[in-house]
């Protein structure tokens, strides 16, 4: 069985049921909901960055180094990771999918503002979203940072668990999580991307009765775990 593990915000372990360890967005060792610092981070095979925002970028070129992982995300922002002495990675572009050990990556669009931290402008980043086929059989979608878009009609069918945003401000807010969970339809959904600061707080239960009976939603604490 594979497994999620929430670290606050948009953070998440995903460990397949060969044991590989994918670590989606990392913003850690500022990150004030996260239970885990970088220093605590021995081992990762692959790094999915969604964009190239702090709060979900700012410990990839670090981690990338530590470990040796593999950088999955745009073009632009691999080369950008490499650049800064990251040794791994594999760039890619919105719509396009490649066969890695672990399973299938599919970038998916997110509408949202595009940037990398600390850059001096020579690179760009366009935001993405994650469909994640295990070899497992386990499908997941990752969301990154977006507004509910109609392109999420088209994963209808194709997700098992989604992981969305709902702090809304700077993306899709509950009522839209919730509309996006109609649009997909999948077996479970794991809100993110909110409480971390005033201005994304939210009540994930009042998300929960928004979705209602279309879907399974599972609430995590940092550090907590659900088995896919």
């Amino acid at each position: 069985m594979a497994t999620l593990t929430w670290h606050g915000h948009s953070c998440f372990t995903l460990v397949t049921d060969e044991g590989k360890q994918i670590l989606i967005d990392p913003w850690i060792d500022e990150n004030p909901m996260s239970d885990i610092k970088t220093g605590d981070i021995e081992a990762l095979d692959y790094i999915l960055v969604s964009h190239g925002h702090s709060d979900h970028f700012a410990d990839v070129v670090k981690l990338a180094k530590k470990t040796n992982a593999t950088v999955i995300s745009t073009f632009e922002l691999v080369a950008f990771t490499q650049s800064q002495g990251a040794k791994n990675g594999h760039g890619m572009n919105i719509g396009g999918a490649y066969v890695f050990d672990f399973g299938r990556v599919k970038l998916t669009p997110a509408l949202h503002t595009g940037s990398i931290d600390g850059d001096d402008g020579s690179h760009t980043t366009d935001p993405a979203g994650f469909l994640i086929s295990l070899n497992g059989g386990q499908r997941i979608y990752h969301a990154g940072d977006t507004a509910l878009i109609m392109d999420m009609q088209l994963l209808h069918g194709s997700v098992d668990v989604a992981i969305l945003p709902i702090g809304d401000n700077f993306t899709m807010g509950p009522e839209d999580a919730a509309r996006a969970v109609e649009m997909i339809e999948p077996e479970v959904v794991i809100p993110m991307h909110y409480n971390t600061f005033p201005v994304i707080e939210q009540n994930p239960e009042g998300f929960r009765t928004l979705v209602g009976d279309r879907a399974k939603v599972v609430i995590l604490q940092p550090g907590e775990s659900f088995t896919v």
